[in-house]
């Protein structure tokens, strides 16, 4: 699978895109509130696993993603086990996110780590998808963690037999390790580790959101997800086609002595990374555009305005929603002042906006936290889902 990198120096092309997304990554909600900041990654966990389910060809609504983690299943047996897969990507998430903070000297490029995605995702998959057909017709049983022992084909592409993924897996964390690059290659690392991770098809099934979930790391891990504000997978659905066709164009082997000195296509791996780091910024410019705080109150007071006019909410529910943006959390004892109301009559306004979800509390007298439930979001960022 060599080249795993591209040789020094690195095309200009992509040395300017990596500067790019180091630059405007570390911009990216810089003015938000850590707190608010907080809930907005939780929206964001499910919209990223919404556009990986797209990747898959599994849609799975916005709407019932949050059902499924208020523990409200369909009880259509196909959208129960969408619900369920998609439980199991946020959950993933939320798991990567917390080890690579606990373990900061933790190696993602390892194949324990890797293995590790694959085990604590197809392990809360319902029995339906993990169970596959071989090419005899026979049916097979994925293994959560587990590499495969069996040959594969994907699409035009022959993967490594299953005897020899232990070595590629060995040489894919020698090179990719974030410990031995500079920034700007970690960052290329990312789009050129994310190819060859696929290329290498270590397991039966999954490989696909592993590898998206194993790039979400990698950006984390070099301090670039703008603390969890943007992922590739929304960028990734959203030019599926192109990714599909890069990604098959960087398996062709080299196509002569100009295409580098390895088996693989260097051509081929440049023109993918390129792909790559520049949907990167496209979603971090989608990001920063979509957000646009400057304007974030005035949308969502023109969303109180709309629920004042059905009689859920009373006027003064913004001043609360407001406050909660801007400061991350309002005391209960705060309200009166907030609102210039009396505090009885002030106390009123909570009840309903815990009841939609525009408030969050986790204890029943604590502190009060912005909520983004998906009838809001529709409102506070009406270009999150459109695909």
């Amino acid at each position: 699978m060599e080249p795993l990198l591209p040789p020094l120096p690195v095309p200009q092309v992509l040395e300017d895109l990596a500067v790019k997304i180091i630059r405007q990554s570390s911009e990216l909600g810089s003015r938000l509130h850590p707190l608010t900041r907080l809930g907005l990654v939780e929206l964001f966990r499910e919209s990223n696993c919404y556009y990986s389910n797209l990747i898959e060809g599994h849609k799975t609504s916005p709407l019932d993603i949050q059902r499924a983690l208020k523990k409200d299943f369909s009880r259509e047996p196909t959208k129960h086990a969408l619900q369920q897969e998609s439980l199991a990507h946020i959950a993933v998430q939320k798991l990567i996110e917390n080890r690579i903070t606990e373990e900061p000297d933790i190696d993602i490029c390892t194949p324990e780590f890797i293995c590790w995605i694959h085990e604590q995702f197809c392990s809360r998959l319902p029995t339906v998808f993990l169970e596959m057909k071989d090419n005899h017709d026979k049916k097979i049983i994925v293994h959560p963690g587990k590499l495969r022992t069996t040959e594969v084909t994907v699409g035009h592409h022959i993967p490594p037999l299953n005897n020899c993924l232990t070595q590629f897996l060995k040489r894919f964390s020698e090179v990719y390790t974030p410990y031995k690059l500079t920034p700007i290659m970690q960052v290329i690392a990312i789009a050129a580790s994310h190819h060859r991770l696929a290329w290498i098809h270590p397991f039966l099934d999954g490989n696909g959101r592993v590898v998206r979930l194993f790039s979400d790391a990698y950006f984390k891990k070099a301090k670039i997800d703008s603390n969890g504000l943007w992922t590739m997978a929304r960028g990734l659905s959203r030019n599926r086609s192109e990714y599909m066709a890069t990604l098959e164009k960087a398996d062709a082997p080299r196509q002569g002595d100009f295409d580098g000195r390895g088996n693989l296509s260097l051509q081929g791996l440049v023109e993918f990374c390129a792909f790559f780091l520049t949907v990167a910024i496209d979603q971090i410019n989608f990001m920063q555009t979509m957000l646009d705080l400057e304007n974030l109150p005035k949308r969502i007071e023109g969303y109180v305005h709309y629920l004042v006019g059905m009689k859920q909410l009373k006027i003064q529910s913004f001043d609360l929603l407001k406050a909660a943006l801007l400061e991350g959390e309002i005391s209960r004892g705060n309200i009166a002042a907030i609102t210039g109301m009396p505090e009885r009559t002030a106390r009123n306004l909570i009840s309903p906006l815990l009841n939609l979800g525009l408030l969050k509390s986790t204890t029943p007298k604590g502190p009060l936290r912005l909520g983004f439930p998906i009838e809001a979001v529709k409102y506070y960022f009406p270009a999150l889902y459109n695909h």
